[in-house]
């Protein structure tokens, strides 16, 4: 029976073991860290990705399909990347390389050392049901700690978009709307309550989220969005917006602007039953003049307080706007660029209409004629 040393040194004799000069000279070259995570996050190699020992044949071929690609694994001190290199062998791989002397060889040359941000105990144990989910991760929930969203309005859609943004772990919500609580919010606008009657909604909104997470910094804008204010509040640098809007001239106020700053637009809107939500992002999908050039006269639009809502929809159409921030933020799956999502909540049914950039858009497409906002007459109180 051969003894570990033994072992070591016949597949080291096997495989092909390079230096630090020669592996970085690979054209191609993919690198391969087969530590464990906490030795990852003590410090690892410039555009390695992880794939502990344990894991290496099971998730290689995901990794790196095409079995003729370099690739360079690397561990502590070479022994483990050794093995690993003959098990890429004899798995097909042609061109495997082991890092002689590991990561340790690598530190005393003083080549680049990449140390990663990591999340603290704290923050694992509160998002560790995002850490557990494959497409987000550590790495998708550093992102939407990262992230800032802005959120246009704090009632129906507002409300259930800023809780679970905020409990998402969103490091950064704006939030603008000019008016006060009242009785007639709370029937759908779970994010205020009898004891802020009166307040502001974005002091309402501020307090409660504060209270489900800490994390998340809340800044606030008690203004309506018009035409003057609206670059100022762009300009603070927002990823992304959640269009809460409940009237049409706040709606087209929204769209231009992103066009022109270049940021996408989650949008959602409500009527008794009915629900739609749909992403809109500049420079790869249709705008909202795309779908409505211009507003419709104000005698068709109905008035919302006139109007009415089931109460339970804001809550279903809100949550659909956060998941898609939330899929924008992580820059996970696919967002509802180009498809329009409709709720009909008095048969539950879902449905989807496609919609494409037109190139005759007066604001995105090929000749623009609409270059400058355009404050409308407004359609309906907030």
């Amino acid at each position: 029976m051969s003894t570990y040393r033994e072992l070591l040194t016949r597949t080291r004799a096997e495989i092909s073991e390079v230096d630090a000069k020669s592996a970085q000279a690979l054209d191609g070259a993919l690198w391969v860290d087969v530590r464990e995570i906490d030795e990852w996050e003590q410090g690892h190699l410039p555009g390695a990705v992880l794939v502990p020992r344990g894991n290496l044949e099971s998730r290689i071929e995901r990794i790196a399909p095409d079995k003729s690609q370099p690739v360079v694994l690397y561990c502590a001190v070479g022994a483990r990347s050794a093995f690993s290199a003959k098990s890429l062998t004899e798995l097909g791989y042609t061109d495997v390389h082991s890092l002689a002397g590991g990561i340790e060889d690598w530190k005393r040359d003083g080549l680049e050392i990449v140390m990663p941000r990591t999340l603290s105990p704290e923050r694992r144990a509160r998002y560790s049901r995002h850490l557990l989910i494959p497409e987000i991760g550590e790495s998708g929930q550093l992102k939407l700690l990262d992230s800032r969203v802005l959120l246009i309005g704090a009632g129906g859609l507002g409300s259930p978009a800023s809780l679970y943004l905020a409990a998402a772990g969103v490091g950064t919500l704006g939030i603008v709307d000019a008016d006060i609580v009242d009785e007639t919010n709370l029937q759908r606008q779970i994010v205020h309550s009898l004891d802020t009657l009166g307040a502001p909604k974005v002091d309402s909104a501020k307090r409660t989220i504060a209270a489900l997470n800490p994390d998340v910094n809340v800044v606030t804008y008690r203004e309506r969005l018009t035409s003057e204010n609206i670059d100022r509040i762009l300009d603070e640098g927002w990823d992304l917006i959640v269009d809460g809007a409940d009237n049409f001239p706040t709606r087209y106020l929204v769209n231009d602007a992103s066009v022109w700053h270049d940021i996408p637009v989650v949008h959602g809107s409500i009527y008794r039953f009915e629900g739609q939500v749909t992403v809109f992002k500049p420079r790869e999908g249709p705008c909202y003049r795309c779908l409505f050039p211009e507003p419709p006269p104000p005698e068709l639009a109905p008035s919302c307080a006139e109007g009415g809502v089931l109460g339970v929809l804001p809550g279903i159409i809100g949550s659909l706007q956060t998941n898609e921030a939330i899929k924008l933020a992580a820059e996970v799956g696919e967002p509802l660029v180009g498809r329009l999502l409709l709720f009909d909540a008095l048969s539950t049914e879902f449905s989807e209409v496609k919609i494409e950039r037109r190139t005759d858009c007066p604001v995105c497409g090929d000749h623009p004629t609409i270059t400058e906002y355009i404050d409308y007459v407004e359609f309906c109180a907030r």
